[in-house]
């Protein structure tokens, strides 16, 4: 996969995570609390960088999902 296909997807996965946030009017600290009850110890300023490069597993992001209470994503 060519470095333009990658930076796209990882803008994609970037821009659901932040939507979802942004309908919650949530930002990283209370995102930071949220991932600390289900076990998981991220500080705000590593959410921001990670969420901000888009660079993150499914696996972080399912997490982040989950914490901030999202049950549905819409991918277009």
């Amino acid at each position: 996969m060519n470095k333009e296909v990658q930076q796209a997807w990882r803008d994609k996965a970037k821009g659901i995570v932040k939507s979802e946030m942004a309908l919650r009017n949530m930002g990283y600290a209370e995102l930071a609390e949220r991932l600390k009850l289900l076990g998981i110890d991220e500080n705000p300023p590593n959410l921001s960088n990670k969420i901000c490069r888009g660079a993150f597993g499914a696996d972080f992001m399912l997490q982040v999902l989950t914490a901030i209470g999202c049950e549905r994503v819409h991918l277009k």
